[in-house]
């Protein structure tokens, strides 16, 4: 706490302390919400890392980013709301199970094995859902894929994991914004 209040207080980099707090607690349980995201932005708009881009440290949801953990964290939140469209009230869903393993976990089961899963998943998911909210889904998923390439990274690093958490918070934030009356 103190290095941190030192770095505010200078206007000078925060610890890396600061950042490991945040995602060993993201670990733990799973949440990401706007204090933790705070957090993140703020860790890595003072100590600027290439793996972390500034396209990902936006107030709000940024469609257009290319980044892959980003867009990783995207394409998560976007199968987790289809679970849950799905199977309302379930207990225990994809991002219990799975969320630790697509953010962090090394070479052997991160993205490359984990989001394959994710994908039949979500296809048993998506036959449970009426046409319209099926054709939503699919393009809202189109969308994300096109930026994704076949082939998903073996492992992210720690600035890579913040943005894939920042793309997961960001896309879930986003379903629960009003939509503005035409």
């Amino acid at each position: 706490a103190g290095a941190t209040a030192r770095a505010v207080w200078n206007n000078d980099r925060y610890p890396a302390a600061l950042l490991n707090g945040v995602m060993l607690r993201i670990r733990a349980d799973s949440e990401i919400n706007w204090r933790r995201a705070a957090i993140i932005k703020a860790y890595y708009l003072k100590n600027k890392d290439k793996d972390c881009p500034e396209e990902v440290l936006t107030v709000s949801l940024n469609e257009s980013s290319t980044n892959i953990p980003y867009t990783l964290g995207r394409l998560f939140s976007i199968y987790e709301a289809v679970q849950q469209a799905a199977n309302p009230g379930i207990n225990t869903t994809i991002k219990d199970r799975y969320f630790n393993s697509a953010a962090a976990t090394p070479a052997t089961a991160m993205p490359a094995s984990i989001f394959p899963v994710l994908n039949n998943l979500y296809q048993k998911h998506l036959r449970k859902l009426d046409k319209g909210l099926q054709t939503y889904y699919n393009q809202q998923i189109c969308k994300i894929k096109d930026i994704l390439s076949e082939t998903y990274p073996t492992r992210l690093s720690l600035p890579q994991q913040g943005s894939f958490d920042l793309g997961y918070y960001h896309q879930t934030q986003k379903r629960y914004t009003k939509k503005e009356d035409k």
